[in-house]
């Protein structure tokens, strides 16, 4: 249980559980993304942060790309800003990494994620 004077950073990282199926469904959304951000020497910064929460809460689903960055650099930076940024890294190929949050207002959703199908009790 949170207590009152806890503020967003010293929260775990964004828990959001998605399906298999629609992290699926979320890659081939990625797949018609142009990156939207790109990580360099910079590094992340707060700036880098502004601009993903915009991105987020306008997109929900947004692609980064890595410049010059080796292959633990990357996952090590994928984690950091799934963190910090309070979102889901659904997928990361190569330099370019997919990363998802739902927008919290359903009347402002531009992705409807597929739901599992209900079982039945026949």
């Amino acid at each position: 249980m949170r207590s009152g004077g806890e503020t967003a950073r010293n929260l775990p990282m964004y828990d959001f559980p998605l399906t298999g199926a629609q992290k699926t469904y979320l890659r081939g959304l990625g797949q018609r993304l142009d990156p939207a951000l790109k990580v360099g020497k910079a590094g992340l910064g707060p700036q880098f942060f502004k601009e993903l929460q915009q991105l987020l809460n306008a997109h929900e689903l947004v692609k980064i790309r890595f410049l010059g960055a080796e292959r633990d650099a990357r996952a090590t930076l994928c984690e950091q800003i799934a963190d910090e940024g309070r979102c889901v890294c659904v997928g990361a190929v190569g330099h370019t990494a997919l990363f998802f949050r739902q927008q919290p207002n359903p009347e402002k959703r531009s992705i409807a994620l597929p739901t599992a199908p209900e079982a039945s009790d026949s």
